[in-house]
């Protein structure tokens, strides 16, 4: 069996998302998709793509949920209505069970920045690592016969020949809404490490006692809209420049 770093990883590279502002557009998922099949790696391979039964491997998908409001009530007979986005993928987790149960020692938490890796290499598909991840962040190549995750895009964030900008993960590089950070969370004062103590991050699934390195934000709480006070001119007398210019417009249609 694979063993984990005697001693903490100096680092802990990883992601902070924020599910306040994420919108579900998936750019993230396929970003990575591309990155991880015309980068260095080896394609992820997709089985029957055009046709009835299609299936695939996915290193970040993202799973939409309809929030009940506090207090219990029912969405749609009482409180507002909340659709939560929440991406998912390896969390590089501190504990990590898929390291410790790989009989061939391809799964491996490195212990220069804490990412966790599989060597495809000595890969030998049993499966057994993808069973006991709490978080099904794993996924089986069937073309390949091997396991694949979430590598934090290490081939991108050491790499000198891209310009330090593009030294992020493919998704964080691509999030329209600026949902997703990555940063090193060993390090309480960089940029995600004072997001998460902000905004009260948490792990997903704690009970599970695997320390996920990834955070999440939580959703911020809702304002009801106030009732606008302002009230609409009866008609557009005394109307100048552009207003007096559309208010002519109109009265054409």
């Amino acid at each position: 069996m694979t063993t984990l770093p005697s001693l903490p990883t100096p680092k802990r590279l990883g992601l902070v998302i924020d599910l306040d502002v994420c919108v579900g557009c998936h750019a993230c998922v396929i970003s990575c998709k591309e990155w991880n099949t015309g980068g260095y790696g080896a394609a992820l391979s997709d089985q029957n793509p055009y046709g009835a039964d299609v299936s695939g491997a996915f290193l970040n998908r993202i799973h939409s949920f309809e929030v009940v409001p506090e207090g219990g009530q029912v969405i749609g007979e009482a409180g507002e209505a909340r659709i939560v986005h929440f991406p998912k993928s390896c969390l590089h987790c501190e504990d990590a069970p898929c390291v410790t149960v790989c009989p061939t020692g391809a799964s491996y938490k490195r212990a220069e920045d804490g990412i966790v890796l599989v060597d495809e290499d000595k890969c030998i598909g049993c499966g057994l690592c993808a069973w006991s991840c709490a978080y099904g962040a794993r996924e089986m190549d069937l073309a390949a016969g091997v396991m694949k995750k979430c590598t934090l895009c290490i081939d991108r964030i050491y790499n000198e020949t891209l310009q330090e900008i593009d030294r992020v993960p493919s998704c964080v590089r691509t999030c329209p809404a600026n949902a997703r950070h990555y940063g090193d969370l060993g390090d309480p004062s960089s940029e995600v490490s004072r997001m998460v103590a902000e905004r009260g991050g948490f792990d997903l699934m704690p009970e599970q006692g695997t320390r996920p390195t990834n955070k999440y934000l939580p959703p911020r709480a809702r304002k009801p809209l106030a009732a606008s006070s302002a009230v609409l001119a009866e008609n557009t007398d005394g109307a100048r420049g552009f207003f007096a210019w559309l208010d002519g417009m109109l009265d054409r249609i």
